[in-house]
């Protein structure tokens, strides 16, 4: 693999944990979210991987965002009678949205974003020994 398709391909990991990271803000941020644009409570967002042939055979990521709308993960009832978005038995559908998952994809969202970091660096330490010793 040549030094640029090695930084080529740790620059997509980036962008995909960019990506990752505003997805998880934006979750954190719509916590108590009970009516959205297109009605009803807002739903986890997630981020999908899927592979794609980019430059001479590295695989670059692009980004996929969806909702969440797994059977796992339902949407919460609260009972608040007195809340605009109660239905006639008094429950709120509330977001999908566990702050305690939204931080710990954080902490791994931000630990993936360093190595990838760390690689860039990494190769261009090579690129720059390589050279030096082309010199000699």
């Amino acid at each position: 693999m040549s030094f640029i398709a090695a930084i080529a391909s740790s620059a997509s990991g980036l962008t995909a944990e960019r990506t990752r990271m505003e997805v998880i803000a934006n979750n954190i941020a719509n916590v108590n979210t009970t009516r959205t644009e297109s009605g009803g409570p807002f739903r986890r967002m997630l981020v999908t991987y899927m592979a794609k042939p980019g430059l001479k055979g590295v695989y670059i990521p692009p980004n996929g965002i969806r909702e969440d709308r797994s059977l796992s993960n339902p949407l919460k009832l609260k009972f608040d009678p007195g809340h605009p978005d109660a239905d006639e038995n008094g429950y709120v559908h509330m977001p999908n949205v566990d702050t305690v998952t939204e931080m710990v994809d954080m902490i791994t969202a931000t630990r993936s974003y360093e190595a990838n970091v760390q690689a860039i660096n990494a190769a261009k330490i090579m690129a720059r020994d390589a050279m030096r010793i082309g010199r000699s």
